[in-house]
C-alpha cells in the first residue's frame, strides 16, 4: 500500500502470549470474547499509510499490504510499545498522590492516574505510599494483529472529507475544487472552536501531502440571526 493512501481497516488485536483480545473494530468479535461495549459504534479504523499514526510494526506491515487481503502477524515489543522499563515505576507519598488528583475517591488499584502531566497506573497504595507504573499498559507485550484493508479511499472529495473527519471529528464541510485549488466552506460554529486555529495549519500540510491540493481557502459564512418575536 502506497504511503499517503487513506484506508479503512478492520482488525482484531490480541496479546500473542495469552491470546486475549485487547481491541477490535468488529462487533461480532467483541461479543465472542465478552468485550462488547453497548454504547460503542463498531466500524473500521481509518488511517493514512505512512502517516505515523500507528505503532512502527503495524506501519511497516501495512506498507506492504494490499486491499481485501487478510493478514495475521505478530509484532515484537520493540516494534510496538517497547520493553518494560523499571525506571518508569515510581513510589511516591500518599500525600503527593492525593494532591495530584481532582477526586481522591476515584483512586483504585489498576486505575489510571495523572501526576505532573504523566499518566500511569496505580499498582498499590499502603502505609502512606503509592506505586505508580508509567510504562505503557502494553509495554513488553508481543502483539498479534488480524486485519484486512476493507476500503481504499480514491475519490478526491472523499479523501478530503475523510481527513477532515479524522482531524476535527466532523464531516459537514462543503467542498469546491477549481483544478487543484480547494475552497472549503466551514460550519458556522467552527469559527468559535479554539482548537480550529491550530488544527487548520497542520491540516493544510496534510491535504497537500495526501490529496495533492494546491491553494486552500477556508470560507466562513455567518448567517444573520433570526429572532422570534412574540405576537
Amino acid at each position: 500500500m502506497d504511503s499517503g493512501s487513506i484506508v479503512h481497516i478492520d482488525y482484531d488485536l490480541f496479546n500473542a502470549g495469552t491470546e486475549k483480545l485487547i481491541e477490535t473494530t468488529r462487533e461480532d468479535t467483541a461479543k465472542e470474547h465478552d468485550l462488547h461495549e453497548e454504547n460503542r459504534t463498531y466500524s473500521p479504523m481509518i488511517t493514512v499509510v505512512g502517516g505515523g499514526l500507528l505503532i512502527p510494526g503495524f506501519e511497516a506491515h501495512l506498507s506492504e499490504a494490499e486491499a481485501d487481503e487478510g493478514y495475521d502477524f505478530e509484532i515484537e515489543p520493540e516494534q510496538a510499545y517497547g520493553e518494560r522499563d523499571a525506571n518508569k515505576i515510581e513510589t511516591i507519598s500518599q500525600n503527593v498522590l492525593l494532591r495530584s488528583v481532582r477526586d481522591p475517591n476515584t483512586l483504585t488499584i489498576g486505575a489510571p492516574v495523572e501526576i505532573g502531566g504523566r499518566t500511569g497506573i496505580m499498582q498499590f497504595m499502603s502505609a502512606g505510599r503509592a506505586r505508580i507504573d508509567y510504562n505503557h499498559p502494553l509495554a513488553g507485550v508481543t502483539l498479534r494483529y488480524v486485519y484486512r484493508i476493507v476500503k481504499l479511499v480514491e475519490d478526491r472529495e472523499e479523501k478530503v472529507q475523510t481527513l477532515m473527519r479524522m482531524n476535527t471529528g466532523r464531516e459537514d464541510f462543503e467542498l469546491e475544487f477549481d483544478g487543484d485549488d480547494l475552497t472549503m466552506t466551514l460550519p458556522e460554529e467552527m469559527a468559535y472552536d479554539q482548537n480550529w486555529a491550530y488544527v487548520k495549519f497542520s491540516l493544510v500540510t496534510t491535504l497537500r501531502e495526501n490529496v495533492g491540493v494546491g491553494k486552500v481557502v477556508f470560507r466562513e459564512v455567518h448567517e444573520p440571526r433570526v429572532i422570534d418575536e412574540e405576537e
